[in-house]
């Protein structure tokens, strides 16, 4: 099987779920190839010959292959402002490939004015016209040499966000024209969302022979083999034939689920709950020797945890068993870290960066969501994991309906007065996911106007819309100095993906400032 990971995501660490699967079907006698179809395409697009007319583009364009090649380069990432010219400057150089105006695409992004991804039918004709995809010619270049001498019938297709959608119609729809004989099963994050959604009536018969939402192991390897095998066994991530030297990093960042899903599963909030994915989680044992073994195998520069929360447990095992090397992952604000002590071992086991989904400074508000954590323990624990060295990347969302202007200023408070110890911000405005139960107390209206949206816009119960919410952090939220500060240090484009690496970068800016 050729599994793909399309066009258009961050390309600065190997696709998670395509190596995930390529390890169970290789160890259980399955063959598969991996393309990574989102890291080739956009070098292929940077690497068109361009003819800009303004300055900065060509610049851009005329250094863009020096400047992937210091993305690819530590030294680069000791400077912030060096890191923050390369990073626009190529992401200059790759919006050049596009002389369609109607068309957008960045390091992280990719939408095209004539096809909306909340709409069956426009993904459909994106299909249908997928002649004039921009990835066209670099698809038709790719696949040809992929499937010279193929003689599997299935192709897999991972479809994960919707800047991914567009570019994945187009590709399947020239599979589907060009070998007609293939057959294409599609999976990913995206695909399940679509399909958890309430009333779903799958409008891709014609384009997709089979359609995965969940985990796509187990229904893949059923898939292909010939007769019912035994209970197959586990094999952990297999990222070979992947171009691990040509992502954009400074070294190998190798991505890592020890779950699926959240193991509190509680927050009124969450997509997760709402589209009611299950918690699984492997053994600490496992997951132990998973990361032992790739680390040993590959020496990444950094392991990245996906966990949506990484478990406590595994956290005192990698303290207990050091991996040598640097990790960073999402957590839930728990006991463990108000701790100092733990937080001190916990940064001697590699731990650089912890994401942390605080949401709320105000603790009405948290109550509200169910989100299970009081502000005394998060401030007690950014203080700890500031002491120990360890950075924090702090989610804050604003909007959800228990929320007013007075929380969202509880929040601000909040922010200003632990700013010294979080090292970077995420601010977002609260989506409805569809199939969350608080739409049947709110009086909600469409938000994409299509019927693959996966949010509803409502009226706030207390007067705080989008609108006003966009309002208060424009004017008051983002221009409070310390905050400002923080949310200067983001990495345009590659944001968290890039965050642990600027870290150097940072303490020795503060340390300019003090001097």
């Amino acid at each position: 099987m050729l599994l793909i990971f399309p066009p258009l995501a961050k390309a600065c660490e190997p696709p998670a779920g395509i190596s995930r699967i390529a390890g169970f079907l290789r160890g259980n006698n399955q063959n598969c190839t991996l393309w990574d179809a989102n890291l080739e395409g956009q070098l292929y697009l940077l690497g068109l010959k361009q003819s800009p007319t303004d300055t900065w583009s060509k610049r851009a364009c005329k250094n863009s292959k020096r400047n992937l090649d210091s993305l690819r380069t530590p030294s680069l990432y000791d400077n912030r402002d060096r890191y923050q010219r390369a990073v626009r400057d190529i992401n200059r150089a790759l919006t050049q490939s596009c002389t369609d105006k109607k068309v957008t695409i960045s390091l992280a992004d990719f939408q095209e004015e004539a096809f909306s991804c909340h709409r069956s039918a426009d993904l459909l004709l994106a299909a249908q016209e997928y002649k004039n995809n921009l990835f066209f010619r670099f698809f038709q270049k790719r696949l040809s040499a992929l499937l010279e001498n193929y003689e599997e019938q299935w192709i897999g297709i991972s479809l994960n966000y919707l800047s991914q959608a567009i570019p994945t119609f187009a590709l399947t729809g020239y599979i589907k024209k060009e070998y007609p004989h293939l057959k294409i099963v599609v999976g990913g994050g995206l695909i399940t969302s679509w399909m958890r959604s309430p009333g779903w009536l799958n409008p891709f018969t014609t384009l997709f022979d089979k359609m995965i939402a969940g985990q796509g192991e187990r229904p893949l390897l059923e898939l292909l083999q010939d007769s019912t095998l035994s209970e197959p066994q586990y094999f952990s991530p297999d990222y070979r034939n992947l171009p691990l030297d040509d992502y954009l990093a400074p070294g190998l960042i190798l991505p890592y689920s020890a779950s699926t899903g959240c193991y509190w599963n509680r927050c009124s909030f969450c997509p997760e709950k709402a589209e009611g994915n299950p918690y699984s989680k492997l053994s600490t044992d496992q997951s132990m020797i998973d990361l032992k073994q790739l680390a040993a195998t590959f020496k990444p520069t950094l392991i990245h945890l996906l966990d949506n929360a990484v478990a406590p447990s595994l956290m005192r095992r990698m303290i207990e068993e050091p991996l040598e090397t640097d990790w960073y992952g999402f957590a839930r604000v728990t006991p463990e870290l108000s701790d100092l002590n733990f937080c001190k071992d916990l940064r001697n086991s590699g731990c650089v960066m912890l994401k942390l989904g605080i949401e709320s400074g105000s603790q009405k508000v948290l109550n509200a969501m169910d989100k299970g954590i009081n502000l005394e323990l998060v401030e007690k624990s950014l203080e700890s994991l500031h002491q120990a060295g360890i950075a924090t990347y702090v989610y804050l969302l604003f909007g959800t309906p228990a929320e007013s202007m007075v929380q969202a200023r509880q929040t601000l408070d909040f922010a200003v007065r632990n700013a010294e110890a979080i090292t970077f911000l995420n601010l977002a405005v609260f989506n409805l996911p569809r199939n969350s139960p608080e739409t049947n107390s709110l009086k909600i209206k469409d938000f994409s106007c299509g019927d693959l949206g996966l949010y509803y816009d409502f009226h706030h119960p207390k007067g705080w819309n989008r609108k006003e919410v966009r309002y208060f952090l424009a004017t008051e939220f983002k221009t409070s100095p310390p905050i400002r500060q923080i949310l200067q240090r983001d990495p345009p484009f590659f944001t968290s993906n890039h965050a642990p690496l600027l870290l150097k970068a940072i303490k020795n800016d503060k340390e300019n400032a003090y001097a």
